[in-house]
């Protein structure tokens, strides 16, 4: 019975995984306008959505 219950997990976790290519993390360098030093902000967003998020400012 150990089995079909790894072979279960594996299929799940093989969906998850090709689900998961689709998201990608982006790391974002801003500049404050107080001190002028660079800060870095990091998201995890779809990867469509990936030049509208570093086009934002």
């Amino acid at each position: 019975m150990a089995k079909v219950a790894s072979k279960n997990a594996k299929i799940k976790d093989a969906k998850a995984s090709a689900e998961a290519k689709n998201w990608t993390k982006v790391i974002k360098a801003v500049r404050s306008p107080k001190t002028g030093a660079y800060t870095f902000k990091e998201a995890i967003i779809h990867k469509d959505k990936v030049k509208d998020y570093l086009a934002q400012k």
